[in-house]
């Protein structure tokens, strides 16, 4: 199970050596896109919160289809995306063990996840045979 308290440091060090390799190779500080990675970062570290009022079934209802609404847009650009460029199907299908953890990960197991700090350590010190 440590391996999945740790899904979301893998992905953010992964985009943070990849943001790094990008700006090598263009001599480009990317301030904006290292802006939205830590902002990414805290947005999947959060745990919603709940709710002072309860919802009644359609309410539910109407947030599950904007969840989903929003959702099949998210798969719409990546999957236009994918069939558009091979490089960026092979990164997502070759990195899928790091970012599948953290996007599909249940409210419990993000209370597990730490925010990103930029060492890449996160101030944790794990067992992790596989590192």
């Amino acid at each position: 199970m440590a391996e999945e308290g740790r899904a979301d440091a893998q992905l953010f060090g992964l985009l943070s050596n990849l943001l790094q390799q990008v700006e090598t190779l263009t001599n480009q500080e990317e301030v904006e896109l290292r802006a939205k990675i830590e902002a990414l970062g805290l947005e999947v570290t959060k745990v919603p919160p709940k709710p002072s009022v309860h919802l009644d079934e359609m309410q539910i209802a109407k947030e599950l289809d904007k969840l989903s609404e929003k959702l099949d847009d998210l798969d719409e650009k990546i999957s236009s995306t994918m069939a558009s460029d091979p490089q960026v199907q092979s990164l997502l299908s070759s990195t899928a063990d790091v970012w599948m953890p953290v996007i599909t990960a249940s409210s419990d197991e993000r209370r597990n996840f730490t925010a990103p700090t930029g060492d890449g350590n996160n101030g944790k010190e794990e067992k992790n045979p596989d590192s």
